[in-house]
């Protein structure tokens, strides 16, 4: 009889190259989570692993909580992680202050994002003749697009928070300041999904994985420094830390009550508006 002990295929996952995603799973990524498998991991746009998740394609995802209603027949809902906060939300940006945006075109990041989905949220509100055209960029090129009136208004995401006066932009609208004061609640943005099929022993195990990865990462700072630069090589330092700070939180640990209350009060929302499909009760309880 042989010996042989058969090491168990890495993990499949995709993440973004952004700070609060490199920060998070640094340690899990590198091996140095106890007992946590190995990762083959995937660098994604958010469109990119939205559609991913579409189509079943890796074991686990970030992706936009907007993305949920099709995909949680598949897959199930970490409860840590991800991104939602407060004073994080996603921006709308113009070259004119105070821009009329009737009839103009808006660039997005991912029309199944939930900053689109928060966009539309607001525009129902407060655009009583909406937009003319929504075109979908990747995030880093949004900003450039605005700047040099290849689109009318650009939604951001991430750091351009806190760069877009680089390019000689204003903000405005803010989504997540909308959603706050409308709802109370804090902001859903990323989601972390794993396949159902990996059964449920196997998803507690991972979500304590990540959870892990997190709490090590907020312990050692200073460990997670050259996997976040490696693949934020043009972003300033002091922006990814703040990046970090703001998009890290209590929240990515675990999601709690509050958060649920959140990724249930948006999807709900949504659905009401006829924007996503409606959810099951139960669709987002963890095993």
């Amino acid at each position: 009889m042989s010996n042989t002990v058969v090491e168990a295929e890495p993990l499949k996952i995709a993440y973004s190259p952004c700070p609060n995603d490199t920060f998070v799973f640094d340690a899990w990524a590198h091996g140095r989570v106890p007992g946590a498998p190995a990762l083959d991991v995937t660098f994604a746009d958010i469109d990119l692993t939205n559609g991913m998740a579409e189509r079943g394609e890796l074991d686990v995802l970030k992706v936009s909580y907007a993305v949920l209603p099709w995909v949680l027949g598949e897959y199930a809902l970490l409860p840590c992680g991800g991104a939602l906060g407060r004073g994080c939300g996603p921006l709308v940006l113009t070259r004119e202050p105070g821009l009329d945006l009737a009839g103009k075109t808006v660039a997005v990041p991912s029309e199944r994002s939930t900053a689109y989905l928060l966009f539309r949220l607001w525009a129902a509100d407060v655009l009583a003749e909406g937009v003319g055209k929504v075109v979908v960029l990747p995030f880093h090129e949004i900003m450039p697009a605005v700047r040099d009136g290849r689109v009318d208004a650009g939604l951001v995401i991430h750091e351009a928070r806190f760069t877009y006066q680089d390019y000689g932009l204003h903000c405005l609208a803010d989504m997540g300041e909308h959603w706050e004061s409308t709802t109370g609640l804090p902001i859903p943005l990323g989601a972390i999904i794993a396949k159902r099929s990996l059964g449920a022993e196997r998803l507690r195990a991972l979500a304590e994985s990540a959870r892990t990865s997190v709490r090590m990462a907020w312990d050692d700072p200073q460990a997670s420094r050259p996997y976040v630069r490696a693949h934020a090589q043009e972003l300033d330092p002091a922006v990814a830390d703040r990046h970090i700070g703001l998009y890290v939180n209590e929240f990515t640990a675990d999601l709690g009550d509050a958060g649920y209350a959140a990724v249930r009060g948006l999807l709900t929302r949504a659905a009401a508006e006829g924007l996503v499909p409606a959810i099951a009760p139960d669709a987002l309880a963890f095993p």
